[in-house]
């Protein structure tokens, strides 16, 4: 092994053994190792001993694989787990296992790939895949995943990963190859370059990346305050890539409601005012008075913006959102403008509207820490999905310091 890969391996050792959050220290060394092999995706699978199955977990690259399986003993990933021996295929296209090298359901095209199993003592846990290097995949890659494989199922052993699948779960928004550009010609300016993401319903999901990775502008997209240049947006099924006015205003008007950053009060209305003038265009509308209540403002229903905290103007903000009853919230940025006492009160209100009404939320953030309130963590980076990974145990909003 080389000396850069040697030194790979010892941070991610650091990693794993420094870690709070598992899952976390797990995407992290996986980013590391798919990036010192060269290879453009790369997956940790985990066995589920009851039904046999082996649950993609984290993903890095454009392709979210989260929460797909394959039986134990079935294709690579399955085979691998089961045998408890790596695999490596230097070119798909020549071994008589793949019948097709493009998947059906994402359009991935499988090149080239190294799977190796996470072994401890006593069992096989699941497996690393690695696929699509632009070179040859070599032994020395071989060695380098075995060497992660071991200290990944070290870890896991160590700190507890339990897997609970939930294959009910049903895509309630899918993009694929979303992407938006700006201007023409030689000005263009491509911010989404190619996104493929499920938003599944019931989840909490957090979006993180840095300012101008394409954060708002997938958020705007969804929420249909923005169109796509290329690509495909389906909504429970129903194309919606290219909707009419007609379909855009149901769309907004019934199905999704929206959190700001700067919470977009109307300041001459009072609380219930501001709930009441979006709440009477939805179909089936929540009581304001509920709503107040619902977010802890019983008895400010008559405040002015100007009369209230930040943290309470946010609430208010969520109250409407969630007066509505829509399926799908879209959240920006919701505590960038308040203190950390504030913020966390803000999503201690989030969190117990989404258990009391059961309404799937996609939220954007710096905040690395909010990520671990989340169902499922989605990073964006230069305008793709670099990564996505499942929290088996999302933490309490009570419990996240920042």
């Amino acid at each position: 092994m080389n000396t850069h890969a040697m030194q790979t391996i010892w941070k991610i050792t650091e990693v794993l053994q420094q870690a709070e959050q598992l899952e976390a220290a797990l995407s992290e060394s996986l980013d590391l190792i798919t990036e010192e092999v060269g290879c453009e995706e790369g997956s940790v699978r985990m066995l589920h001993e009851k039904d046999k199955r082996v649950y993609a977990m984290l993903n890095v690259g454009k392709t979210d694989i989260t929460g797909y399986s394959v039986a134990l003993g079935e294709g690579i990933a399955g085979t691998v787990t089961l045998s408890g021996k790596s695999e490596l295929v230097r070119d798909t296209a020549q071994d008589p296992r793949f019948s097709s090298t493009v998947d059906e359901e994402t359009g991935f095209h499988t090149r080239n790939l190294i799977c190796v199993p996470l072994l401890n003592e006593h069992a096989c846990l699941g497996c690393i895949q690695l696929i699509n290097k632009k070179e040859e995949l070599t032994e020395e890659d071989r060695e380098i995943c075995e060497n992660l494989a071991a200290l990944i199922a070290i870890a896991v052993e160590e700190k507890g990963f339990s897997v609970e699948p939930n294959e009910d779960r049903k895509p309630m928004i899918v993009l694929r190859n979303v992407i938006k550009e700006y201007g023409s010609g030689e000005t263009v300016n491509q911010v989404l370059k190619g996104i493929d993401l499920e938003v599944y319903e019931g989840e909490l999901l957090v979006v993180l990346g840095e300012s101008g990775c394409g954060k708002s502008t997938m958020l705007n997209i969804i929420g249909g305050m923005d169109t796509m240049t290329h690509g495909e947006l389906t909504v429970d099924g129903k194309d919606m890539s290219r909707p009419t006015e007609a379909e855009l205003t149901e769309y907004r008007r019934n199905f999704v409601g929206f959190i700001f950053q700067n919470y977009n009060l109307m300041p001459n209305l009072t609380a219930q005012e501001n709930i009441d003038f979006i709440a009477e265009i939805a179909q089936d509308p929540m009581d304001s008075a509920e709503a107040l209540e619902m977010v802890g403002l019983k008895g400010r229903e008559g405040n002015f913006p100007s009369q209230m905290s930040g943290g309470q103007q946010q609430r208010v903000s969520i109250a409407r959102a969630f007066a509505k009853r829509p399926r799908l919230i879209l959240a920006d940025e919701p505590t960038a403008a308040l203190d950390f006492q504030t913020g966390q009160e803000v999503l201690i209100v989030m969190e117990n509207a989404i258990k009391q009404t059961g309404t799937t939320i996609v939220m954007i953030t710096h905040n690395v820490e909010i990520a671990k309130m989340a169902n499922r963590v989605v990073k964006l980076k230069n305008g793709k999905v670099h990564s996505v990974r499942v929290n088996m145990h999302p933490l309490p909003a009570s419990e996240l310091v920042w």
